[in-house]
């Protein structure tokens, strides 16, 4: 069974900088796509970010460009998001997931097949 775990979230202020790490075991990592999902409270869960397989390929909303930078180790079985200038709209529960089928990074929810359960992120203002 594929199973994945966040970390790395927490409290910080405006301006200040997060490290997310998922990692993923019982399945085979590099040949998932990863992606960075986030739902803020009354909201729908939405993209932040997705990597490609080999991780040559990624891709970000357009609200964290240049802000945040997503990366993974395929010896790890990890996926990372790096998150900078961390503004108080980035309040959210960060999910990571797995996407099995297509090969490229897909930006609809429906298309991952497992996810992990969550890390909260609060930016204070």
């Amino acid at each position: 069974q594929v199973r994945l775990v966040e970390s790395g979230g927490g409290l910080v202020q405006a301006g200040g900088s997060l490290r997310l790490s998922c990692a993923v075991s019982g399945g085979t990592f590099s040949s998932y796509t990863m992606g960075w999902f986030r739902q803020a409270p009354g909201k729908e869960r939405e993209f932040v970010s997705g990597i490609s397989r080999s991780g040559d390929s990624t891709t970000y909303y357009d609200s964290v460009k240049g802000r945040f930078f997503i990366s993974r180790d395929n010896t790890k079985n990890t996926v990372y998001l790096q998150m900078s200038n961390l503004k108080p709209e980035d309040t959210a529960v960060y999910y990571c997931a797995a996407e099995r089928h297509f090969g490229v990074v897909l930006q609809s929810r429906a298309h991952y097949d497992y996810w992990g359960q969550g890390t909260q992120v609060t930016v204070s203002s």
